[in-house]
């Protein structure tokens, strides 16, 4: 069964959103997949900073496509759209959204716009008709668990020791805090990378749990490893 939104270019449909992406780092699954390139693109700009885990996926989603492309198979989902379908974006919906004869979930990324929000929509549409042609690059998601010491151990500076590992070909996404018992929460955290220039037991042996990130972090856990 598809999954459906409201227009998410309205504040009752990225509240909407917002909510909907809490628990999840993906629109469905637990990887980029077709899903998510669907809802992406149907956004005219943006989102306001102010919708943390709209505003996170987004990012996330905007650097994979540019990155590397998203090919994974979704599950189906429906956006709704208050405008009328402009003849200029169908390469969009046709990389973007399930198949279906149905035009009316097409957006019209082009009505009302400025030209700041026009160009910025013409580049995602091009780069999410390129991704779609892509094929597999030696580049993989992986989903991390990260432990703290206990239950005293800052996770902010723990997040931020960890987005701090810089390495060539890695990536790092969304994540969001999980509750593991007795008032202690993990970091669950997405981050991309190259096959051949980033190891992830490496990253996580020689930087993650090594100083001074080890000063928050206790051990990490691989959750979920997938290729893009």
């Amino acid at each position: 069964m598809a999954v459906s939104f409201a227009n998410v270019n309205s504040d009752a449909g990225l509240k909407k959103l917002d909510e909907y992406l809490l628990t999840r780092s993906y629109i469905t699954g637990y990887q980029a997949s077709k899903d998510d390139l669907a809802v992406y693109s149907s956004f005219s700009a943006a989102p306001s900073s102010k919708y943390i885990n709209v505003a996170r996926w987004f990012s996330h989603i905007d650097a994979l496509v540019r990155l590397c492309g998203i090919t994974a198979e979704g599950q189906g989902v429906k956006v709704e759209s208050s405008a009328v379908p402009s003849a200029s974006t169908p390469d969009v919906a046709d990389a973007a959204a399930p198949a279906d004869d149905d035009d009316d979930d097409d957006v019209d990324l082009f009505g009302e716009e400025t030209e700041e929000e026009k160009k910025a929509a013409e580049e995602r549409a091009a780069a999410v008709k390129a991704s779609g042609k892509k094929k597999e690059s030696g580049k993989s998601s992986v989903l991390l668990d990260v432990k703290p010491w206990d239950d005293e151990t800052d996770m902010a500076k723990l997040e931020e020791a960890v987005r701090n590992v810089k390495m060539e070909g890695l990536l790092w996404g969304a994540s969001k805090l999980v509750p593991v018992g007795y008032g202690i929460k993990k970091l669950q955290i997405m981050l991309t990378i190259v096959d051949d220039l980033v190891s992830v037991d490496t990253l996580i042996e020689d930087y993650l749990c090594a100083e001074p990130v080890n000063e928050h972090v206790q051990s990490c856990d691989i959750v979920a490893f997938n290729k893009i």
